[in-house]
This record gives C-alpha cells, structure tokens and sequence, in this order.
C-alpha cells in the first residue's frame, strides 16, 4: 500500500531556500515519483519528476522551476527530495509527492511560502 509523507516546508524570504522531503512505502524502485503543487485558487502543477530506476533515472523539471529546484531520490532511505534554491513569491504552494503515473493516496503536502 503506498503511503506518502511530505516535509520540509516553510516560511522564507525571496531568494531562499527549502529542501523538501518525501518519505513514501509501498512504491518500487522502478516507478516514476513526482512533485506536484497547488496554490490557492491554482490548478494542480506539476512541479518535477524523476524516472525509475529501470527507465535510467531521469529527471525532468517544469520551465518555471528549471535552474532553482532539483528533484532526487534516495531509495535506500526510500525518500524523494526537492531542492529549492531562489525563490520567488509565486513559488507559494502546498507541494505534494506521488507517483508520476496512477498516483496512490495523496498526503497532506508541505506548506511552502515565499513573502516579500
């Protein structure tokens, strides 16, 4: 069963940083996890995504977040990480971690929140 625990959010000037932690259970090496957000009164975005391990383990990151965040995975720790560098007031969003295809159960997410 897959279960998802999302961290690491916060309250930071523009310019900062986060690091947001995943922990998941229940989803192979080999499937595809992504970060996912939504910010009030937004459609869900889809934020990043890292290939399985059969698939290479590739990453991809959404145009409006490609040079500031970085997606990884750490599967011994059985974690999915999101590095946030520089960011920016509309980067304001609870984050959420999933499966890229046929998500599981959604967890809470991490209130990120960037001011000034």
């Amino acid at each position: 069963q897959v279960q998802l625990v999302e961290s690491g959010g916060g309250s930071v000037p523009a310019g900062g940083s986060l690091k947001l932690s995943c922990t998941f259970s229940g989803i192979s090496e080999n499937r595809a996890m992504a970060w996912s957000r939504r910010a009030p009164g937004k459609k869900f975005e889809l934020v990043a995504r890292i290939n399985g391990l059969s698939e290479g383990g590739g990453t991809y990151h959404d145009d409006t977040v490609a040079g500031r965040f970085t997606i990884s995975r750490d599967n011994k720790k059985n974690t999915l990480y999101l590095q946030m560098n520089d960011l920016h007031p509309e980067d304001t969003a609870t984050y959420f971690c999933n499966l890229f295809t046929f998500p599981g159960p959604w967890g809470r997410g991490t209130q990120v929140t960037v001011f000034g």
